[in-house]
C-alpha cells in the first residue's frame, strides 16, 4: 500500500541518544569500510539536532552541509534525494532551489519506527550518492 493512501506520515517521539548513537556507529562503520572521511547529524522528530560525529579529516564544510541535509529530510518529510531528483528533472522542481534552507543533495534520510518520523540522518564528506549509501546503510537498524 502506498503512504499516499494512507495519509501523510507522521511524526513521532523524538529518537533518543541511545538510538542516535548506534544509527551513528553504523553509518561510521559503512564509511571507514570504504575509506571515506564523513560527517553524520542525526536529528529529532522536533528538527533538533541529537547528535554531530565529524570523523577526523572530514572536510569543515560537511558539517554544515549534513545538518542541512538532516534538517530538509525532517522538515519536508523525505529522503533529500527525491528533492535532488525534482530539481534535476527542472521544470516546476527547480522552485526548490528558492526555497530557503533546502539541500537538494542525496545523503538525507528519515528515521522511521513504527510507521513514524523519529528523526532523520544527514550524511556529508563524499559524493551525494555515496552519502546516500552511508544513510542507508546507517538506518536499516531501525527500519519497520
Amino acid at each position: 500500500m502506498s503512504t499516499a493512501s494512507k495519509g501523510p506520515i507522521e511524526y513521532g517521539p523524538p529518537i533518543s541518544l541511545a538510538l542516535a548513537k548506534r544509527v551513528a556507529e553504523r553509518a561510521e562503520a559503512e564509511a571507514l569500510a570504504n575509506g571515506w572521511a564523513l560527517v553524520f547529524a542525526i536529528f529529532d522528530s522536533t528538527g533538533h539536532l541529537v547528535l554531530l560525529h565529524k570523523m577526523d579529516h572530514a572536510q569543515l564544510g560537511s558539517v554544515a552541509i549534513a545538518q542541512g541535509k538532516a534538517a530538509t529530510a525532517i522538515n519536508f518529510k523525505r529522503p533529500t534525494k527525491a528533492i535532488e531528483e525534482a530539481v534535476v528533472a527542472g521544470g516546476m522542481g527547480l522552485r526548490m532551489l528558492a526555497v530557503d534552507g533546502v539541500f537538494p543533495l542525496e545523503g538525507g534520510v528519515l528515521l522511521m519506527q513504527h510507521g513514524r518520523i523519529i528523526g532523520a540522518i544527514g550524511v556529508s564528506g563524499a559524493s551525494s550518492s555515496q552519502d546516500g549509501q552511508v544513510a542507508a546503510a546507517a538506518i536499516t537498524e531501525i527500519k519497520d
